[in-house]
This record gives structure tokens, C-alpha cells and sequence, in this order.
């Protein structure tokens, strides 16, 4: 009994201890410093004989296998009249079936092997993957290989996609987002800047099955790919595959030139489309920057405090919570690859408020870029990046397509270390930078505004709130007309 006693007071002392150790409010809480050291390039890094360069994870955890080639194709390789030929290339060279199977015996193949096989092709890439269990992989890669060098692009699968194209495209100014980005898009690049071209019914009924043949041809090849791959397989196992996946390829193409980077942004002032809508939409836009910019670090984290980080951000706190006129309201400030992407604040908000919700949007511009940001703000947005950097790689999966997309856009050429580093990077951005990259970046005066919404409600402005739309920006605002949805032509 006098062993169990002191046990047991023993005990009870030890949980004192503990329990005073625990501070009494979750603010006081602290925590050792993070020790994380990310993965790096070169351990799955390989150059295949076939051509392409590979990131290659094995993982054990689930029986299954993830390959991705990543194609250098794109929108921007349409020849003018032909917009649509890449989605079209794209969603058809696994859904219009291959030389072996129609697309409908591919498709009850592949879901009896409960496997993916998918391809898509964008503005500046595509991709094919395939997802399957492990023991399938032989037969999968036949199925990858006949994709890439053999897509059949079934003519009543191209004809559906065609009419479920154009129907869809008769939509698009149902939805004041949809006018919205296809005139944001105009207004920041330039109406002749490759991305700024959008499909219409013409161009669309300009296509054919042999276009599609013609495109595939040019560009899928394994010189323009890139290859991730993760999951349930031996390394040496693996690469030996893929170098028969690559071998022996069946027609010669073209090394895609790089992506054009020429685009002009509208002179500053306020643009606005009439819509009848309840609500009107705001974008603010500005030039950018490209992601090797060696400010973009500390332009990252202004962005972040502007109206980047959804509810700790300076927007989102003054729209929403102080005034109540949006539901949210926010900034981004991306690197673009290939060219400057625009910087660009949004909101969505009543008519008769959209003047003074938008004038918020300019002042809180103009305080970021004149007045040093709190020792709280930069430390919350610092810590925002550096504490999750870990996810960016917490599965094999992750590892393999981070670091190939990186090979892709160029980053691993011009910057091997640049995870290593990007912590520090971060870490280092002072109020200072902040300060600096805002007041170099960030000029409301110069501002290109689009607002989308009812044009009559809008310019009455709010009674409460004396602020006018033709008072933003440089104090000219341009009616741009609504546009044909399949021809893109002003709407009379």
C-alpha cells in the first residue's frame, strides 16, 4: 500500500508540473523552431536516351502508378482563324480512342483496369497521364504509347465535342465572370496578344479531323516532353520502361519555339461593360512582373498583406468586415513564365456601390505604397509562406510533378536551387521591401479599372458615399460593348 501511495503521489506531482507548464491562453503557446530540408531536384532527376528529361519518386504506401508527360504545345502554336485547335487536339487524344481501340472500347477498357487516361492541352502546355494499379502498368504504357503516337480522334467523338463547343459558347455572356475574364484578358495583354484570342463559332467550324492529326504531329514528340512519375514500381524497373516507352518514335516533329511575350496593356482609366446584372464586378490592374524578378519574393508577401491572404489581408478586412459591401474582395500578384503577368485586385459587389467599393480598393493601393505595413502584418504573411512550405512536397506525387513542372517552365535551368533557397528568400523581406516594391509597382492614379455590371445603376453612384466612377483612375471611363458570344463581335 505505501509503494501504491507513492506511485501514486509521484504521479500527481508530475501532472502538476505538466499542467503548470500549460499556458493559460492558446496566444502564449510556443513551439521549437520547424526543421524541414526539402527534397532536392537532382535525386530523381533523369535524362532518358529517348530524349526526355524524367522526375521519377518511387513510393510503396498504395499499389498504384501516376506517369505524366508534360507536352511544350499550346494555344499560342494556333494558326490565326483556327482558335480551338489545341483544346480540341487536346480533349480528343484520348477520348477519340486510339489505332487499336474505338474510343468507346478504350473507355470500357480502361474502366476495367479502374485506370485514368487523360489528356488536355492549354494556353502554354499539355499533358497526358495515366493513373493505374501497379500490377497494369505493362499494359497502361502500351495504352500511353498508342495515345501519344496514335490517337485515332474518331470523327462522330469530334463532331460532338464541336456542338457541345459551340452550344457552350452561345453561354458565355449568361455569366458577367465569363465577360469579365475574356475582357481582363483584352485590356491587360492587348487585343492582338496571342492569349487574348478566343474561339468562335467560325473558327471552330474551321477545324477538321486532319487538323487535329496535323497539330499532334507537329508537336508530340519526345523532344518537347517532360515526364513525372510516382507510386508502386522499382526505379531501374521504371526508367528501362520508359526508354521503350520513348523509343523508336513513329514520325519526326518540331522543337516548339518559345511562348510570345509581347503584350501591351490598355492605357489607364475605367472601362466598363454594360451588363444587367445585380451586382457589378470590379477588376484593378496594373503591369507585373515576371517570377524571376528578384523582388518578387517581397512582392509576394506585399501581396499577401494587400489582399493575397483572403482574411488576414487589408482588402478583405476593409470590403467585407468594416463596410460590408462584398462577400470577398482580394489581390493577386502571380510571376508570369513566359511574360509579365498583371498584377490584379477584385471585388464583386452592389451597383450603386461598386464607385465606392472600388475607390477602397485604390486607397488601400495607395496606403501600401506610402506607409510601412505593421510588424504583425509581414510576420503573419512571412510565417503564412515559410510554415507551409512543407506541403509543397509531402508526397511523392507532389515531388515528381513539382520538380518537372520546374524543368518545363525553365526554373531548374536558371535556378537549381531555388527550394532550398525560396524559405530565406522569404524570411529576409523586410517592411522596408514591402514598402519599396509597393511604391514601385503600385500606382491606383494609373490604374486600367473594369467594372462589368449595370452601367446606369453604377454611375448613379451610392448616396452615402460620394464617390463617382469617373472620378477613379485616370478619370475617363470607356464604355466597351458587349460582345456576340460566337463571334466576338460588338453587339449592336
Amino acid at each position: 500500500m505505501k509503494a501504491l501511495a507513492l506511485s501514486l503521489l509521484t504521479l500527481a506531482t508530475a501532472a502538476s508540473g505538466v499542467l503548470a507548464e500549460i499556458p493559460d491562453r492558446p496566444e502564449k503557446l510556443s513551439f521549437s523552431a520547424l526543421s524541414y530540408d526539402p527534397p532536392k531536384p537532382a535525386d530523381y532527376r533523369v535524362q532518358l536516351k529517348a530524349g526526355p528529361v524524367a522526375y521519377i519518386a518511387t513510393d510503396r504506401a498504395l499499389p498504384l502508378v501516376t506517369i505524366s508527360v508534360m507536352v511544350r504545345c499550346g494555344a499560342y502554336l494556333e494558326p490565326e482563324g483556327k482558335e480551338g485547335l489545341a483544346d480540341f487536339t487536346g480533349h480528343l487524344l484520348v477520348r477519340g480512342g486510339i489505332a487499336s481501340k474505338s474510343a468507346e472500347e478504350l473507355e470500357e477498357r480502361l474502366a476495367f483496369l479502374a485506370a485514368g487516361l487523360s489528356s488536355g492541352i492549354g494556353d502554354d502546355s499539355g499533358s497526358v497521364s495515366l493513373n493505374l494499379l501497379s500490377k497494369d502498368l505493362p499494359e497502361g504504357l502500351a495504352l500511353l504509347r498508342e495515345a501519344l503516337t496514335a490517337p485515332r480522334f474518331q470523327k462522330d467523338k469530334f463532331d460532338l465535342h464541336r456542338e457541345q463547343s459551340i452550344q457552350g459558347m452561345k453561354q458565355r455572356n449568361d455569366d458577367s465572370g465569363s465577360i469579365q475574364a475574356m475582357e481582363a484578358e483584352r485590356l491587360a495583354y492587348g487585343t492582338n496578344f496571342w492569349a487574348s484570342r478566343i474561339s468562335t463559332e467560325k473558327s471552330l467550324k474551321s477545324l477538321s479531323v486532319d487538323d487535329l492529326k496535323a497539330y499532334h504531329q507537329k508537336w508530340f514528340h519526345p523532344a518537347n516532353f517532360v515526364v513525372s512519375a510516382s507510386g508502386d514500381f522499382d526505379r531501374d524497373e521504371l526508367i528501362a520502361k520508359l526508354e521503350t516507352l520513348f523509343a523508336n518514335w513513329p514520325f519526326t516533329g518540331e522543337k516548339a519555339p518559345p511562348v510570345p511575350a509581347n503584350p501591351t496593356m490598355a492605357a489607364g482609366g475605367v472601362y466598363l461593360v454594360d451588363k444587367d446584372v445585380n451586382q457589378g464586378r470590379v477588376s484593378v490592374m496594373l503591369p507585373g512582373v515576371k517570377r524571376d524578378d528578384p523582388d518578387f519574393p517581397a512582392i509576394t508577401v506585399m501581396n499577401d498583406i494587400l489582399g493575397g491572404g483572403g482574411f488576414t489581408s487589408r482588402l478583405m478586412n476593409r470590403v467585407r468586415s468594416d463596410e460590408g459591401l462584398a462577400y470577398g474582395a482580394g489581390s493577386s500578384f502571380p510571376g508570369g513564365v513566359h511574360y509579365a503577368r498583371a498584377f490584379q485586385a477584385g471585388l464583386s459587389t452592389k451597383s450603386r456601390t461598386v464607385a465606392y467599393a472600388t475607390r477602397i480598393v485604390l486607397d488601400e493601393m495607395n496606403r501600401i505604397a506610402n506607409t510601412p505595413v505593421t510588424d504583425e502584418e509581414i510576420n503573419t504573411a512571412k510565417r503564412s509562406f515559410v510554415d507551409s512550405f512543407p506541403g509543397t512536397f509531402n508526397t511523392k506525387a507532389k515531388i515528381a510533378g513539382q520538380f518537372a513542372t520546374d524543368e518545363f517552365t525553365g526554373r531548374f535551368a536558371k535556378d537549381p536551387e531555388y527550394w532550398s533557397k525560396w524559405r530565406s528568400r522569404i524570411e529576409t523581406v523586410s517592411k522596408d521591401d514591402v514598402l519599396r516594391v509597393a511604391k514601385q509597382h503600385l500606382h491606383p492614379d494609373k490604374a486600367v479599372i473594369l467594372v462589368v455590371g449595370q452601367k446606369e445603376e453604377i454611375l448613379k453612384g451610392h448616396p452615402d458615399h460620394p464617390v463617382k466612377l469617373e472620378q477613379l483612375a485616370s478619370g475617363k471611363v470607356t464604355q466597351l460593348p458587349l460582345r456576340d458570344p460566337l463571334t466576338q463581335e460588338p453587339v449592336k
